[in-house]
């Protein structure tokens, strides 16, 4: 078995999560995403991130609008919908009870 290969799944697994809660009260387009992402060492690539955003998206979780940039081509800022935001709220529960369940198991070692 594989060791890195278990810890991008473990990534992989929390990631939707990740991109909602850098979204929240917070809109940003995908290379501040990657950015915090890589900052808190989450080891994503942009092959990953916008697939992953589009299907937020398309799931009704994130909208997007066009801002102009001062620097370069007009950039496509995520937000969270209303619905994104009630999905996180769950997902903050779910986070919360998976990590207490985690930590008993893990520390009872």
């Amino acid at each position: 078995m594989n060791v890195e290969n278990t810890k991008a799944q473990m990534r992989k697994g929390v990631l939707e999560y990740c991109i909602l809660s850098i979204l929240n009260g917070n809109d940003k387009y995908a290379s501040e995403i990657l950015e915090t992402l890589k900052d808190a060492k989450m080891l994503v690539v942009e092959g990953t991130i916008y697939p992953l955003l589009t299907r937020l998206k398309n799931a009704g979780l994130l909208s997007y609008r066009w801002e102009e940039s001062t620097s370069g081509p007009p950039r496509k800022y995520y937000a969270l919908t209303e619905t994104g935001k009630l999905f996180l709220k769950e997902l903050d529960s779910t986070w919360d009870e998976l990590r207490t369940a985690t930590n008993l198991v893990t520390n009872n070692r």
